[in-house]
């Protein structure tokens, strides 16, 4: 009984070293026979291979399942640990607008009170007028869009102009059924604005470029980049408190500042009529009486 095992391994041996030694070359041969096969009958190979792959498929998507449930559930952890740290931040900010809401709630309440016990006149409500961009120039002579409404729709020469961010200029001229609109980067354009924080007074004026320019500031004005800027409402053109942008740069050459409105995006703006009687309608009472005393100098 012992002599059998000896002699299976005596006659194992040869043949595993043999077919070590052969199975490489035999490999080799395979491979060729496979692709000389192919040459031969292409569509014999295309259909053995389409039923290996009819067999396979069910193996290798059983295998599938695990790896895509891993990669799923480190996938959810990734995600669970992100939304973890946005909860945090969250809560934080969320603290933080719960106190603001309490100072702003308390400075409301303070502001109706003193506003009735002074009897200040508040401010007419606005009325808008819609209107699409139809073209536009922007350029070193000339910042200015044409939109299309007009005096048969209620636009007047002066109304403010504004989009979603901010005052972006005034009508300059119109016509019946479209308006010029004089942007705020304009050379000719002059803006009353205050400092928001400290409300210092300055006029904003335009340089045909993307930015702005503070010019008119009092003595030992203190102005710093990230100042916000709204209108002063001062002379009557442009109602107080209306966004503009924000100081972009302080140096020798000037205070710049960058408008929150682009100019470049814009397709849709508002002309707001704010029912105020300022510089334009002055410049118009001021011109029809020069007409009218040089009539009557010229009848006498």
């Amino acid at each position: 009984m012992e002599q059998r095992p000896s002699a299976l391994l005596r006659i194992a041996a040869p043949l595993k070293s043999l077919v070590q030694r052969f199975m490489y070359l035999g490999l080799i041969g395979a491979a060729f026979g496979l692709m000389l096969l192919g040459k031969i009958d292409a569509v014999l190979v295309d259909r053995v291979r389409a039923e290996v792959t009819d067999a396979v498929a069910p193996i290798l998507e059983a295998l599938s399942r695990p790896v895509a449930t891993v990669s799923k559930g480190i996938q959810n952890f990734q995600e669970l640990v992100v939304i973890r740290e946005d909860n945090a931040v969250l809560k934080q900010q969320n603290a933080r607008l719960m106190q603001w809401q309490t100072v702003a709630r308390k400075l409301q309440a303070e502001n109706i009170a003193l506003q009735n016990l002074l009897g200040v006149v508040h401010d007419k409500n606005a009325n808008y007028v819609s209107a699409r961009v139809i073209a536009g120039s922007s350029g070193a002579f000339s910042n200015m869009l044409i939109v299309n409404a007009g005096q048969n729709d209620g636009v007047r020469k002066g109304q403010a102009v504004t989009s979603d961010r901010g005052i972006i200029g005034r009508i300059s001229e119109v016509s019946n059924r479209s308006a010029r609109v004089l942007l705020l980067t304009d050379i000719n354009s002059r803006v009353p604005v205050l400092i928001e924080n400290n409300r210092t007074r300055a006029i904003m004026t335009g340089s045909n470029t993307s930015r702005t320019k503070l010019i008119h500031l009092p003595p030992g004005a203190r102005v710093t980049p990230s100042d916000r800027i709204i209108t002063s409402g001062h002379g009557g053109a442009f109602p107080s408190g209306l966004p503009v942008g924000i100081v972009a740069s302080v140096s020798d050459g000037g205070i710049e500042v960058q408008l929150f409105a682009d100019f470049a995006k814009l397709e849709f703006v508002r002309i707001a009529d704010f029912g105020l009687k300022g510089l334009v309608d002055m410049s118009v009472q001021k011109s029809s009486a020069k007409h009218k005393a040089g009539g009557k100098t010229g009848i006498k």
